[in-house]
């Protein structure tokens, strides 16, 4: 009687088993490359992580030789020497997606092995509500970059990472008066950190459409890494739902990550990538 259940619990166990989806197991990316480049915007320059209002390009998260930071491309260099002084920042402090197909073509004419792209802030982050890029049109620049990218360097890996969630930026500053003054002083991300000790329902609202704009733009660039192929990696979203704290970012500005935040940055993106 004993045996006679366990056959028929053991037959009921592997029907089960071919039964259920067979999960696909991660693609192999490979040895670490020898040699990358990051496309981007002012996060990826590391903009004000040093000093008042210049790019620290060393200290970016992505291509960046600072030790403190160990960045994607220290961490690389770890493990193939070959890398070494082939670490290009091609990213622009201010650009949108708009931008990230010219950057793409600069990255493609290096012939790198190794690609990072974070855009999206600038799209979201604009004077206005009003004046953010599209959800649409977001998706069709992100698709150009990518194609230009696919073309130019098919054996490339590409590195996606999520835009970071603004709102958690006005929820850790805006009971802080030196990070009220910068925002309304230097008119930074008015969409999002306008009245930012407003607790009135239109500005509540406000906000909640910004983070779903940023929500919808990761949608997207999950989707557009998908059908690039399997040399694409999203992060899944982790740098989206990090909760960076206030200490991670830049006092001069209290919207750039500061050295701490980009390894923070480097820290947990890498993480979420290819796992060299």
């Amino acid at each position: 009687m004993l045996r006679a259940f366990r056959r028929l619990s053991l037959l009921v166990a592997l029907t089960a088993a071919l039964l259920l989806p067979s999960v696909p197991a991660h693609a192999d990316p490979g040895p670490p490359p020898s040699s990358m480049s990051s496309l981007g915007d002012s996060i990826t320059r590391a903009f004000n992580a040093c000093g008042w209002y210049y790019d620290c390009t060393s200290r970016s998260w992505s291509t960046g030789s600072y030790s403190t930071v160990n960045s994607h491309y220290r961490r690389i260099l770890a493990k193939n020497s070959a890398i070494s002084g082939r670490n290009y920042n091609d990213a622009r402090s201010g650009a949108r997606a708009s931008d990230m197909y010219g950057q793409a073509g600069t990255a493609a004419s290096r012939g790198v092995q190794y690609v990072t792209m974070l855009i999206g802030a600038n799209d979201a982050c604009t004077s206005s509500e009003s004046t953010m890029t599209p959800v649409t049109t977001y998706r069709s620049q992100i698709n150009s970059a990518l194609s230009r990218l696919k073309s130019g360097l098919p054996n490339a890996k590409v590195y996606i990472v999520s835009v970071p969630d603004i709102k958690r930026l006005w929820a850790i500053g805006k009971n802080n008066s030196s990070a009220r003054y910068a925002w309304s002083q230097f008119n930074i991300c008015q969409s999002m950190l306008a009245n930012p000790t407003s607790t009135h329902p239109d500005d509540e609202a406000r906000r909640n459409r910004v983070r779903q704009r940023v929500i919808d733009y990761n949608a997207q660039l999950a989707q557009a890494c998908v059908a690039y192929g399997a040399n694409c990696k999203f992060d899944n979203n982790a740098i989206f739902n990090y909760p960076f704290v206030l200490s991670q970012v830049s006092s001069w500005d209290y919207f750039h990550p500061n050295t701490e935040g980009q390894r923070v940055l480097a820290q947990v993106s890498y993480g979420a990538g290819f796992g060299w």
